[in-house]
């Protein structure tokens, strides 16, 4: 089983055996375009060459006949927006979930068109990177485009078009929109009113489980398939996340910390949070996602070495060494606290709860004695620190949560894994799989073909590389501190404005 996941720097796909051992994998990596500020445009084309190379690779370096693969399922990234011409020709690139053009609309929206009661029936918070919030910056800051669009349409939508000449959207996907009402399992009647437009210019709505088949006989040959190899939809890629590491049961969260992070939880109904902080997106009709992403994951770590420690990386280099170590060493020579210092990492504004993309990244409680180890700790505490602020909103909502079940690039170090356990005060488990999203789109390939009963049959795929419980010591030092780090943003939004607008001119 093949699955196949969309992102944002990189299509990947991964060949598994229906035990979900991985067989064989292949990457392919695209640029994130931004000529203007607050732009993060990709070419929609590229990535669309990228998912056939990496099927294309993956199969062919595996050896397998095509009669052995029995699915190909769909992870996508979520919130992107193309614009379509009447011919199908796109007039836009794939406007991606990070950028930020439609931020002042998302505040009109929030502020003086009902979005909040939008929100409450579509669970995509309103902010820029809702295709709510681009839709209607296009409208009226690029009439033109607007206006010669025939559709909109995202990247899986594109992908699945130039396949199979058809416009589909999954259930999951959609609720990732601000367009698609929860309980109606429908577009939003008043959203679209909103934007001036109609339901027959956005794509036709499918559960995630819906399959295809019917490849041409030359895309067949390239991938090297079966003209009848089933292809399912899918879902987006955070919920596929929770699934591919088996946090699908009450109460267990998967947390996420790539390049941005998330954390997330799942649910059997949607649900949205009066107070607008959390999302909700659709897994399957009877498995929910609740939760909440940030913009400042990974590239927190990349920003402080390339700012903080570029001696100590460059070291790191010549001795053949990840340049990451060498940060967590320094990080290592201080305890938990950073000694009193805190980091709010907004460096590219930030999303949940918040929901501000004006928010701006600060060292506060600086003081003569810290220095470079305590900036780097304080830093990636920081990181968890608004991780953990989402937990709050969610419990509000679901009840107690148990174990944390992490993935992402930041799990390579038992540092920051450790640090995580200790924030949250609760068990933290790294799963086998690094391709979770991959897994959770392979899995729900096999129940879409009845091959399994429930989504319960992935706990027999997922094994554990590491468990890290609390230190109570390091807990009681997080639990004085937390206090303190969630209310500053909250003091801060007003200068969190003002700031942007400066920083813009």
């Amino acid at each position: 089983m093949l699955g196949v996941d969309i992102g944002t720097t990189s299509t990947k796909a991964v060949l598994f055996t229906l035990a979900g051992k991985v067989v064989s994998q292949f990457a392919v990596e695209y640029p994130l375009l931004s000529t203007v500020a607050d732009m993060a445009e990709q070419d929609p084309e590229q990535i669309y060459a990228a998912v056939l190379t990496t099927i294309a690779k993956a199969i062919s370096s595996a050896k397998v006949h095509p009669a052995q693969v029995a699915l190909v399922s769909f992870s996508a990234a979520m919130h992107s927006v193309i614009a379509m011409d009447k011919d199908n020709q796109p007039l836009t690139n794939s406007i991606t979930w990070a950028d930020n053009r439609a931020g002042e609309w998302a505040n009109k929206i929030r502020d003086e068109m009902n979005g909040h009661a939008i929100y409450l029936r579509t669970g995509t918070p309103i902010h820029p990177m809702s295709p709510l919030c681009k839709l209607m910056w296009l409208r009226h800051d690029q009439p033109a485009i607007f206006a010669a669009s025939a559709r909109f349409v995202g990247i899986k939508e594109y992908v699945f078009h130039r396949m199979f000449g058809v416009w589909l959207v999954d259930h999951s996907i959609a609720s990732a929109t601000g367009l698609f009402n929860l309980l109606e399992m429908d577009w939003d009647q008043e959203a679209l009113e909103l934007l001036g437009i109609v339901p027959a210019q956005l794509s036709q709505l499918v559960p995630t489980t819906y399959q295809i088949d019917g490849l041409s006989p030359a895309l067949a040959q390239q991938l090297g398939l079966l003209l009848s190899t089933p292809f399912i939809l899918g879902a987006n890629d955070g919920v596929l996340s929770n699934l591919g590491v088996n946090a699908i049961a009450a109460g267990q969260v998967a947390v996420t910390i790539g390049t941005s992070g998330a954390m997330r939880t799942v649910v059997n109904r949607p649900l949205t949070d009066p107070a607008g902080r959390t999302f909700c997106y659709a897994l399957t009709a009877h498995h929910w996602v609740v939760g909440g992403p940030i913009n400042n994951g990974g590239s927190v770590l990349r920003w402080l070495r390339d700012e903080l420690a570029t001696k100590e990386a460059a070291d790191a280099v010549q001795a053949d060494r990840d340049p990451y170590d060498a940060l967590m060493d320094i990080a290592a020579q201080v305890g938990a606290g950073a000694d009193g210092l805190l980091f709010h990492p907004y460096l590219a504004g930030e999303r949940a709860p918040l929901w501000n993309a004006d928010a701006r990244g600060s060292f506060f409680g600086l003081a003569m004695h810290h220095g470079k180890p305590q900036m780097i700790r304080a830093a990636l505490e920081g990181v968890i620190f608004s991780l953990y602020s989402i937990l709050p909103a969610v419990e509000e909502l679901i009840g107690p949560t148990q174990r944390i079940m992490a993935t992402g690039g930041f799990a390579r170090s038992a540092l920051w894994r450790q640090m995580m356990a200790d924030i949250f005060d609760r068990e933290v488990v790294v799963p086998e799989s690094v391709e979770s999203s991959c897994l959770g789109a392979a899995v729900l390939g096999l129940l879409a073909l009845g091959r399994i009963s429930s989504l319960e049959a992935i706990a027999d795929m997922v094994g554990s590389t590491h468990h890290h419980q609390p230190n109570p010591v390091n807990v009681a030092i997080y639990k004085k501190l937390w206090p303190i780090y969630a209310a500053i943003p909250v003091q801060l939004a007003q200068q969190y404005r003002a700031l942007a607008a400066f920083q813009r001119q």
